[in-house]
């Protein structure tokens, strides 16, 4: 995970994001870009089919939320005494996307080249990361995205939980987290009784782990009041677990909305890292 692309918005809160970006590129001697994501605005109709309000995005507040998001990020990197990086020097090290303002689209597919996406935890806060940028990142990019918690985390990646449901999304997730894995002190695959779709047990996924030199143990945990989300959460916390490691929307994301689902519970409610794949 020698990249990371971290979307910075101007009136969000970002420093939870980056100082888990930065846990994430210590990790790997990484560097780390920001780029300057357009905040949610709804689309404004013609005066003569609505109220006619104007967009408050003009070309000069686009210009001042760009140069407002790239000062937060340079300035928390050169607090944390990150060294502006530059194609002599290797290691750990900042830069950032110089073409200002950006969509939600320009993410999805300027993170293709990245190892990896740092988001906020998409809540509905505001303030808060947008869940419509986190799904461009996961849906669009073809890399596994980490959702940050809204609080720092004090540790990273030195307990990581698998939550296994057997599906293609978890299958990718852990593939991509396949660099934390090996670094971990502790790996558990966590399988919920009746719940996932059919595929290889935790057991199994735990033998191919193992011929990969990584150490981990299945467990598989009740969910009495069918609530994967939480139960995933809670098992999750039980273990000291600093990294959670899922497939994002085994479940179609339509479905989730009308009817709820481990990925939408756990986006909105983790207080842990996740490294989530679609």
């Amino acid at each position: 995970m020698k990249s990371i692309l971290v979307p910075i918005e101007d009136h969000g809160v970002v420093e939870p994001i980056l100082e888990t970006a930065l846990l994430l590129g210590q990790t790997f001697d990484s560097y780390i870009e920001g780029l300057a994501i357009t905040p949610d605005y709804p689309v404004v109709l013609p005066v003569d089919i609505a109220i006619g309000v104007p967009s408050p995005i003009t070309p000069e507040n686009r210009s001042e939320m760009a140069k407002s998001c790239r000062e937060r990020f340079e300035a928390f990197m050169i607090k944390k005494q990150i060294p502006r990086s530059s194609s002599s020097l290797a290691g750990l090290g900042f830069g950032w996307r110089q073409d200002g303002l950006m969509e939600d689209a320009f993410l999805g597919a300027y993170g293709r080249v990245f190892d990896i996406s740092v988001l906020g935890r998409p809540d509905g806060v505001n303030g808060h990361t947008r869940l419509s940028t986190v799904e461009a990142a996961l849906f669009e990019t073809g890399r596994p995205v980490l959702i940050a918690p809204p609080d720092p985390p004090t540790t990273f990646g030195n307990t990581v939980v698998i939550a296994w449901n057997r599906s293609t999304e978890t299958a990718r997730a852990v593939m991509g987290a396949m660099p934390l894995l090996a670094k971990a002190r502790r790996t558990v695959v966590l399988e919920l009784e009746d719940w996932g779709v059919p595929g290889p047990s935790a057991s199994e996924l735990v033998r191919s782990l193992r011929m990969n030199n990584i150490a981990a143990d299945a467990i598989v945990a009740a969910d009495p009041s069918n609530k994967p989300g939480e139960a995933i959460l809670s098992e999750a916390a039980a273990l000291g677990c600093d990294l959670l490691v899922k497939g994002a929307y085994t479940q179609s994301r339509l479905r989730q909305m009308f009817f709820g689902g481990a990925t939408s519970h756990i986006l909105a409610n983790t207080t842990i890292p996740v490294l989530m794949a679609h």
